[in-house]
């Protein structure tokens, strides 16, 4: 049986905080929807201190951010972006129209067409997150979404020109320097100035998280992203350093980013421990990570890996980095989780930044029933039919009349009938069932 050496604070807590949460959300999105650009101006300048005559930048205002930036700088961003929008390209490859002939004279098939108009919140307020923007703004691109805008906060009072670069490199036809509740609630129910969107991609914060939640059913959402989560599930063939370094690497996300160690070595368990406490007297970081720790942090020891796979499906996490001497089995047999980032020789901040999947993860157990942001989230899969022959006609007509009546649809049964006097010549009086007879088709 699993044996906690290190538990988080107790999910009542947990609850309460997300209660209160939920309140400041539902209230915020109300006054939004009430008061339209005011409303996201008063809170701009509550939350961020930011409020600027036009929260959307011009191409001039663009260009001057991005003029700010080293050569180096901007290329390590395309470099990133390329990965990116490689990935997401082979994604969507992948993802085909089809047309068939089920029976003689009747074609079905479906298309897959890109979302027309997408909002992407790009984090920004405490860390610049320049890789969110490939994540969603490349990939919506590649999809061929035909308006993107995206949205991010201010950083230290001012537009972070790196995080404004990798937006306009990755196709955002509108960009506004605007961030959390407010962000997300003008893109989805729209203001004076900003005209609303049909889906909204991109992880935030718990108020972020939360906004979509609310949101959903009047726009898309992708899923719900964040805070961020993160799992080293390892064995004795690493060392308590390493598991150590990938656990902090994102509790320093925020205040409420879960980190799990399982394992079924007490000694790297121990090790660990030991090690966090040693790395966080040193990471510049350490107010965040320290706190996420503390507060979130796990460690849990197991009796085998069949347990260690239990453990880790039943919580689901983010990201989980797995380093065993069976890294493939834990490929084969885990199905809840954000992304894997298998063995020692990766880690998550390569799925973060720059490796081309993509970081925009499940997080509060949902990768039971999603992935992570795709080129596919971008699209929707339409069906449509078509019948040719008056053969084809009569007989699914004939069908359809049959199955209609069955439920005591008259009206639908109907629809089948006036095909089947049409096409087919045969006489089937108002509301009754066709005839069942041996079609030649």
């Amino acid at each position: 049986m699993a044996e906690y050496l290190k538990e988080s604070k107790p999910e009542a807590e947990k609850a309460a905080e997300d209660s209160k949460v939920r309140a400041i959300v539902e209230s915020t999105l109300a006054e939004i929807e009430q008061n339209g650009d005011n409303a996201v101006r008063d809170l701009s300048e509550k939350f961020d201190g930011y409020r600027p005559q036009n929260f959307r930048l011009s191409l001039s205002e663009i260009e001057a951010l991005i003029d700010k930036l080293s050569y180096q700088e901007i290329s390590d961003i395309k470099f990133a972006q390329e990965q990116v929008r490689n990935f997401a390209k082979a994604q969507r490859d992948s993802m085909l129209d089809i047309e068939v002939e089920t029976l003689p004279g009747v074609i079905l098939g479906h298309k897959n067409i890109p979302v027309q108009s997408v909002g992407c919140y790009v984090p920004g307020g405490k860390f610049p997150m320049v890789a969110s923007a490939h994540m969603s703004v490349a990939t919506a691109s590649i999809a061929g979404v035909p308006r993107i805008i995206a949205c991010t906060p201010p950083f230290k009072g001012r537009p972070n020109p790196a995080v404004i670069a990798a937006m306009h490199f990755g196709g955002a036809h509108e960009i506004y320097v605007l961030g959390g509740i407010q962000a997300v609630g003008a893109m989805a129910v729209g203001t004076e100035s900003i005209e609303p969107v049909h889906m909204l991609v991109g992880p935030g914060n718990a108020f972020v998280a939360e906004a979509k939640r609310q949101l959903f059913g009047r726009v898309g959402i992708d899923l719900f992203a964040g805070p961020t989560e993160t799992m080293v599930i390892a064995d004795d063939t690493v060392d308590g350093e390493l598991c150590a370094t990938d656990l902090l690497g994102q509790a320093e996300h925020g205040y409420n980013s879960p980190a799990v160690l399982l394992t079924t070595s007490r000694k790297l368990a121990e090790a660990t421990m030991v090690e966090i406490e040693r790395i966080l007297t040193i990471i510049p970081t350490r107010e965040t990570a320290e706190a996420s720790w503390r507060d979130y942090g796990e460690v849990i020891l197991c009796e085998s890996y069949d347990e260690m796979l239990d453990v880790a499906n039943d919580i689901a996490s983010e990201h989980v980095q797995v380093m065993t001497d069976r890294d493939d089995w834990f490929l084969e047999n885990m199905t809840s989780y954000g992304a894997l980032f298998l063995g020692p020789r990766t880690n998550v901040s390569n799925g973060d930044k720059v490796i081309g999947t993509n970081h925009t993860l499940p997080t509060k157990k949902a990768g039971r029933y999603t992935g992570g942001l795709w080129v596919g989230k971008f699209l929707k899969t339409h069906s449509y039919q078509k019948v040719l022959t008056d053969e084809a006609a009569t007989m699914i007509g004939e069908y359809g009349s049959r199955l209609c009546m069955l439920e005591g649809f008259v009206g639908h049964a109907e629809q089948c009938n006036i095909r089947v006097r049409r096409y087919g010549g045969i006489n089937v009086p108002y509301g009754e069932a066709a005839p069942y007879r041996v079609a030649n088709i």
